[in-house]
């Protein structure tokens, strides 16, 4: 097992390469879409250097897996897979993401909330297979309904690619404050990663450092219990949930917010061109659930 991870820096994303290099099979992990939202102007050039390192290394391209419909970056899934093919993999729970969004978005009856836009539906202990890696599925919800972790093991060693399940541990856990999050939830989901063997790698899917730290993808269970800030060893349920619920009322929401999730809960489609040739995104204003 291989795991190579590339760092968007506009969005502090990490999108990581699982590969199975007997068998020259891969699968790429939260790739994302390069979107300057002053301009309206989307780029695939950051995604490129991912697609062009695959090529180079002769890796089949099997799965590019969602660990759910985010909301600080545009999913580049669909370019990657006109570039490499692969099925596109996300948890079923996103069909409850699309409900709630439709309603905040207004989106007609042609949007379909069966999740019918992804080739393949995880749920808890789904199995999928990369030669000789098995990638057992975790249902982690609690940021949002829909989060999965992909637990990937074969004779040598673990690796979980966490999403935004949890960070770094000096950095903590991911915020609970949209749409169907529930940081009870969130902390029971953590708990379940954290019961993982200590010496599993850890694979974020973004790293927001502190000062003097430079980004890094990846940590361990056993660095998480000893010192993740947030849910570490020693700190109990409703300590979390106070500190969690005290926290999100502070954050701001993220910068891309309006335009990822309207994006990605439709699988990275764009809408289809207007008569002029031009695609439009909607922007819900004063919706509660942006607020």
């Amino acid at each position: 097992m291989q795991v190579h991870s590339f760092l968007h820096q506009d969005t502090e994303t990490y999108s990581h390469v699982l590969a199975d290099t007997k068998h020259n099979l891969c699968a790429i992990i939260d790739p994302v879409l390069d979107f300057d939202a002053k301009s309206g102007f989307s780029d695939t050039t950051s995604v490129d250097e991912v697609i062009e390192f695959v090529r180079t290394k002769g890796w089949k391209l099997v799965y590019i897996i969602e660990t759910h419909a985010h909301a600080d970056h545009l999913s580049a899934a669909i370019h990657v897979k006109e570039m490499l093919g692969g099925q596109l993999v996300i948890g079923k729970y996103i069909t409850d993401v699309q409900k709630i969004f439709k309603q905040v978005y207004n989106f007609d009856t042609s949007f379909r909330t069966d999740a019918s836009q992804f080739d393949i539906l995880t749920d808890e202990d789904t199995i999928l297979t990369l030669g000789d890696i098995n990638i057992s599925v975790m249902h982690v919800p609690g940021h949002t309904p829909a989060d999965m972790a992909y637990v990937a093991t074969d004779d040598e060693k673990s690796a979980v690619f966490t999403g935004d399940t949890i960070f770094a541990p000096d950095v903590g856990t991911a915020r609970c404050d949209f749409p169907g999050g529930d940081a009870k939830t969130l902390y029971q989901s953590i708990q379940k990663l954290l019961a993982l063997d200590g010496d599993t790698m850890m694979y974020l899917c973004h790293d927001y450092p502190s000062q003097g730290r430079k980004h890094c993808p990846s940590t361990t269970v056993a660095a998480q219990k000893l010192g993740n800030i947030h849910v570490k060893d020693g700190i109990n349920e409703a300590e979390f949930v106070e500190m969690r619920e005290r926290r999100d009322a502070t954050l701001d929401m993220p910068r891309l917010i309006i335009p990822s999730v309207q994006v990605n809960i439709d699988a990275g489609h764009f809408p289809d061109p207007e008569d002029n040739g031009v695609r439009y995104l909607k922007v819900p204003i004063n919706a509660k659930a942006f607020e």
